[in-house]
């Protein structure tokens, strides 16, 4: 049968979802009330009224099926009634069309029932509400044999798995992602805007109205900043200057992680965060193989006050500073935070240059590295105390802290940093220099993915 002519009404601000060249995988955030799953809905039926192939499925997906049916069956009953020869399914939530193709409704809660089909579309909705087993181990398969599409929609509730997918749309081939604030949109009034945000938390409206991921990350440090930073334009591709020297900030780990922050001289005032590393179980010896491998030019390492520390790995209990020298690295050590107040010191150090820092994205490698950073700075947060109801004037030691220390490492010089070694470049490691041993620096951490946390890949030289 022919396809069927609809008029639908859509929303100026989705129109892109619409077009012929819209991506196969889209990320939809978008404030509350401003008709996401609505435009969502128009979507299946832009689709299945006008179908690639014979037989279309396509699916909407919820948290819970009694959702799908709350949410979205009196809208999908009502865009399409008038259809002629269209067959309406009250108890399977499913409408048939005489295109031959098919939307039904579905909630993640039953994934059984998902299973075995093909699909050629599918919405989810409230992605964060859902199983993260639900698009890798249930939806995905379903779209491959027919090379289907699928839209993520929602509003942020932290960084879970919705977050996972916004971060994965910015650098994957094949994806978009879109979102819609009402700051931005004109959908609600000020008016309305205001007395929400009065009667709101600062959190609770930051989330909902303004689509922030952190807001719902109580004590995050920098989140908000970070955020800001995104909306400014500067998360982007930086390419390294050969002209421009790289100081490095650590966090430097023996039971856990080590954090590297490469930071360059950028448009005037500002830096550049081009790279990011951090691994575990490792010497000094591995990671200045890893910076002799790179391009960069290096001016200073600044390393924390516990660099001075013995590696009890080492031969003859060599401390880390002495060690890193033979490998061609000079650290300039950075006192010790004498109480608590002089750790919130660095922290509000940190605030301050962020707002001047760019962070190098794209799908590259690199890319990777430094998106894996700024996300354990977006998470870094004050501890919270239960009993108290309150946060502590202290941070929280997990896996964000590594990037966090190292950044606080960095920022705690970074004006007197800047002033010295603009245009002064003490060369790249040299790259052929050999240990007292004879031995080169160490094996080379693999060079095709991003950093990893648990990494116990060990060098080839044990101190």
């Amino acid at each position: 049968m022919s396809d069927i002519r609809l008029e639908i009404e859509v929303r100026p601000i989705f129109m892109p979802l619409f077009a012929p060249d819209v991506a196969r995988f889209t990320v939809v955030v978008a404030h509350r009330r401003a008709g996401k799953t609505v435009a969502a809905l128009q979507r299946l039926i832009h689709a299945a009224a006008a179908p690639s192939k014979p037989n279309c499925r396509y699916s909407y997906i919820a948290p819970l099926r009694m959702q799908s049916k709350a949410i979205a069956w009196d809208y999908l009953k009502a865009f399409t009634r008038a259809i002629p020869g269209l067959s309406i399914n009250e108890s399977e939530l499913r409408v048939d069309f005489p295109t031959g193709s098919r939307i039904q409704l579905f909630g993640s809660d039953n994934p059984d029932a998902l299973r075995g089909g093909y699909c050629d579309g599918v919405i989810l909705d409230e992605v964060s509400q859902m199983s993260p087993t639900t698009w890798a181990h249930v939806v995905r398969p379903m779209l491959s044999d027919r090379k289907g599409w699928a839209m993520f929609i929602g509003t942020p509730a932290g960084k879970g798995a919705f977050f996972e997918l916004w971060e994965e749309a910015e650098r994957a081939p094949g994806w978009a992602r879109f979102m819609f604030r009402a700051s931005d949109t004109g959908l609600i009034d000020d008016e309305e805007l205001q007395a929400a945000r009065r009667e709101m938390s600062e959190s609770a409206y930051a989330q909902e109205f303004d689509c922030s991921f952190t807001a719902a990350i109580r004590g995050a440090y920098y989140g908000d900043i970070l955020e800001q930073g995104e909306r400014d334009g500067r998360v982007l591709a930086v390419d390294y200057d050969p002209a421009v020297t790289v100081t490095t900030g650590w966090d430097i780990g023996v039971s856990d992680s080590t954090a590297i922050w490469l930071m360059m001289p950028y448009r005037g005032n500002a830096w550049a965060a081009i790279d990011y590393y951090e691994s575990s179980g490792v010497g000094i010896d591995y990671y200045a193989a890893w910076l002799r491998e790179q391009p960069y030019k290096y001016f200073k390492h600044l390393a924390p006050h516990d660099v001075a520390n013995q590696d009890w790995s080492a031969a003859g209990g060599l401390n880390r500073v002495a060690i890193a020298e033979q490998h061609g690295i000079r650290f300039e050590r950075q006192p010790r935070p004498k109480d608590s107040r002089e750790v919130m010191d660095g922290i509000q150090a940190v605030r301050s240059l962020l707002p001047r820092v760019y962070f190098h994205s794209d799908g590259s490698a690199r890319g990777q590295r430094v998106s894996r950073g700024r996300l354990a700075l977006s998470l870094y947060r004050a501890d919270y105390n239960d009993k108290l109801g309150a946060l502590k004037a202290s941070p929280v030691h997990d896996w964000c802290s590594h990037a966090a220390d190292a950044m606080r490492t960095f920022a705690t010089t970074a004006e007197e940093t800047k002033r010295a070694g603009l245009s002064r470049s003490s060369g790249p490691i040299n790259r052929s220099q050999r240990s007292a041993s004879g031995s080169r620096g160490g094996a080379l951490p693999p060079r095709s993915g991003g950093p990893s946390i648990n990494d116990r890949r060990r060098s080839t030289s044990r101190y």
